[in-house]
Parts: C-alpha cells; sequence; structure tokens
C-alpha cells in the first residue's frame, strides 16, 4: 500500500468509526489496519489519531490530512468519471445501493440484463432500507421513494409509487364492509415501522380537495415491507400498501382492494440518484435498462391490481 492508499485508508477510519469496521469492510485483519494507520504517521512524522481502548478521535494534525484525503478521494473519482466517459464501451464496476424489496424484484433483473449487453462491467448491489450516503459511502447510483435531500446529488425519475388499502375476503367477512374512514380507522392494522420511521398515517382528498389524514390502529408494525403483505393475507389485519409491494395477491384473491373511492395521496416516487450531472456512461445506460423493464409511462407493478388506473383517484 503506497502513501495516497494510506492517505485514503485514514479517512475511511474517520468515516467507517473504527479499524475493526473497515477491516469488515475490506475482508482485512485488524491488525493490518492499524499498521498502514501507523506507517503513515511515520511517514508524515505526526500522531493523526488519539487511540483508547473504546473510540478514535483525530488530532489537529489528523484532521488537516482527512481533508487533504477528501480532495485526493475526489480528485481520484473525477478522474476516473470523467475517463469512462471516453469508452466506447461502459467499463469498470457500477457500484448500486437499492431498497431491499425494489432491488430484488427490479434491479436484480436490471443488473441480469445489463451484465448480458456490456460484460466488461463488473457490479455490486447492497441492499438496505436506511437512505445510504452515496457519495460518502461509494456508490455510483442508488434508487429510492422521493428527492434527494442533499441537493448536491442529481435525480431521475423512475415511477410513480401509489398507495391501496388492502384485506383478506376473511377479514371483510368478519368484520363487515369497510366503506368510512371511522371503520377504516377502528379496524386492526399492520403497518411498516423502523428505526426513525413509522408509517400509520395516510394522506387524502376529500371531497372538496381538501388535504386529511386517516390514521390506521396499529396491531402489529414490522421492519419488512414484505411482511406488511403477508400479514394482512393472513387475514388478522388490513394494510395500507404500495402498488410495488404487491405481486399476485389480488388477482388471485388473496387480498381485496378496500376504501376504493378514497382519493389517495401517492406515497412518492422512485428516483435514481447519483453524484455528478456528467455521471459516466455506464450509471446512465444501467438507469436506461431499468427503465426499460419498469416501463416509461405506467410501472409494470400496476398490472398486478385490475383496473388500479380507476382507482383511489386515478393517475394524479
Amino acid at each position: 500500500m503506497d502513501f495516497s492508499n494510506r492517505l485514503l485508508l485514514l479517512l475511511e477510519v474517520t468515516e467507517l468509526g473504527s479499524f475493526t469496521n473497515v477491516a469488515e469492510q475490506k475482508n482485512l485483519d485488524r491488525s493490518v489496519i492499524s499498521k498502514q494507520i501507523s506507517r503513515l504517521e511515520e511517514e508524515l512524522g505526526v500522531r493523526l489519531l488519539n487511540r483508547t481502548t473504546r473510540s478514535l478521535s483525530l488530532t489537529a494534525a489528523g484532521n488537516e490530512m482527512v481533508n487533504q484525503a477528501k480532495l485526493l478521494r475526489d480528485l481520484l473519482n473525477n478522474t476516473h468519471r470523467l475517463a469512462q466517459n471516453y469508452h466506447s464501451e461502459p467499463r469498470g464496476i457500477l457500484r448500486i445501493t437499492s431498497s431491499m424489496m425494489f432491488g430484488r424484484q427490479y434491479v436484480q433483473d436490471a443488473i441480469s440484463v445489463f451484465q448480458k449487453q456490456y460484460p466488461d462491467v463488473k457490479c455490486e448491489l447492497r441492499l438496505e432500507d436506511r437512505v445510504v450516503d452515496i457519495v460518502q459511502e461509494g456508490f455510483d447510483i442508488g434508487f429510492r421513494i422521493g428527492r434527494p435531500k442533499n441537493s448536491s446529488l442529481i435525480s431521475r425519475k423512475i415511477a410513480r409509487s401509489r398507495l391501496l388499502i388492502v384485506a383478506s375476503p376473511d377479514f371483510i367477512q368478519q368484520h363487515g364492509k369497510i366503506e368510512t374512514i371511522e371503520k377504516l380507522e377502528s379496524l386492526p392494522a399492520t403497518i411498516y415501522a423502523a428505526p426513525g420511521l413509522f408509517i400509520d398515517k395516510f394522506t387524502y382528498l376529500d371531497e372538496n380537495k381538501v388535504e386529511q389524514q386517516f390514521h390506521l390502529n396499529v396491531a402489529y408494525k414490522v421492519n419488512d415491507v414484505e411482511m406488511v403483505v403477508k400479514s394482512a393475507v393472513a387475514g388478522n389485519t388490513l394494510a395500507v400498501v404500495t402498488a410495488q409491494m404487491i405481486e399476485n395477491e389480488i388477482i388471485e384473491g388473496k387480498l381485496i382492494p378496500i376504501m376504493t373511492h378514497l382519493n389517495l395521496e401517492d406515497f412518492g416516487t422512485f428516483f435514481a440518484v447519483y453524484p455528478h450531472r456528467d455521471a459516466p456512461i455506464k450509471t446512465k445506460l444501467f438507469i436506461d435498462v431499468l427503465k426499460s423493464i419498469i416501463g416509461e409511462d405506467s410501472p409494470m407493478w400496476e398490472k398486478n391490481i385490475p383496473d388500479f388506473a380507476k382507482l383511489y383517484g386515478g393517475t394524479k
């Protein structure tokens, strides 16, 4: 490992918080990371990190070196990115991050098609439901609901994400027809919940086109969107889901859309986000492949819901 790589390693240690975290990410022994940082300190002739048994902190010199490392990383990334746009065919590594379900359903299929078309590109895919810092964690592209809060990121619309309310035939038989907000709010529901996220309220437009909300009666919360659907199929609860979460459950009669007269606000829109407007050609081509799989006008997942265009207020 040369000097510049050791400097970048220091940056990774500070961003990930420990030698152990960096070692796990790089599949190396912790002692290797520690020795490389010690060697960097010897080369520079200054201490860069204050080490204790429980934590690491930067010295004043270390903080300056980390700032230089960030500039170096940006320079190297920009150099590679600009060079890639001169290739006649895309090549290199394409690092992708996506939410779990969307990644399994569509990003994986896009990778399979993409690599057949462009075999010189190696792909890495990380599936996580948390919001990943694309720049800091070194990803070329991410897929998420909603525009990025970080205004420095470039976003490209992929597809809308509409909501519907579903219950099983057994649930409806047990509780009777569900036709009012009052009854909807009184019945047990399954919701998605994760640290810092508790999705139990939803917006709709009333007959006067005024925004209103209904609040689900939470009987079961789970941090996996697929389990929300499975819970509704089991018949103990109803659920508000996105069309993308539905596979064959409605077509097969396992779930029934209810309260279809409500004009529900869309859950959001799927966006591709990436760090640079002049992104490498491999990034742009991958987005094109994904959009060709999902569909340009209405996303393919809406085809799993008969007459969906006429339900819940239709296309906004």
